[in-house]
């Protein structure tokens, strides 16, 4: 049976279990999880948090990394901003990115998430608001949420990936994972 690892990746981790490019060392998998012979099955940037899924199963693996078979992955995505429903719509279009369009996402603004306390922490400005959307999407370019949100004109000040198909963080605190049946 393959092995799935659920983990609750915290900001500044590298989603590799080495870090061969950097002279001074950054946190990576290694630090964390101690099972050999899995591996990520896509990635989540260094500035990001949340649900990352790791499997000893190739085909597994295919098929939760792979966007041609359209796993659908949902962020809760704080925004500098105060954007309405109608603001969404670009992203609920799909809208054009220097690397071509993307697919149309589902976004809708949900209220600010009870989540762990970021470190280092969201920088607080009395005089720009913020707001919480939550996004997803069934694809997977470098950075897509992110740019997504910034070219609605909404950058992203906190990223946290929630859930990958069926799998979600639920009880997981950053830094923790579990093991489940695949």
């Amino acid at each position: 049976m393959p092995r799935l690892v659920l983990f609750n990746k915290p900001m500044n981790v590298l989603s590799q279990f080495t870090d061969a490019k950097s002279p001074s060392p950054r946190a990576t998998l290694s630090d964390f999880i101690d099972r050999p012979g899995i591996y990520p099955a896509g990635r989540l940037d260094r500035d990001s948090e949340g649900l990352l899924l790791l499997t000893d199963d190739g085909r597994l693996q295919a098929r939760i990394s792979d966007p041609k078979h359209k796993m659908e992955k949902t962020y809760l995505v704080q925004v500098e901003g105060a954007p309405t429903e109608a603001d969404l719509e670009p992203l609920r279009r799909g809208l054009t990115l220097k690397d071509g369009p993307t697919k149309p996402a589902r976004a809708r603004l949900i209220a600010p998430p009870a989540l762990w306390e970021r470190d280092p922490p969201v920088r607080f400005r009395k005089s720009v608001p913020d707001a919480w959307i939550e996004i997803a999407i069934r694809e997977g370019r470098n950075r897509q949420v992110r740019r997504m949100t910034a070219a609605a004109g909404f950058p992203t000040l906190r990223l946290v990936r929630w859930r990958i198909g069926d799998w979600a963080l639920d009880g997981l605190a950053p830094g923790e994972w579990r093991e489940i049946d695949a």
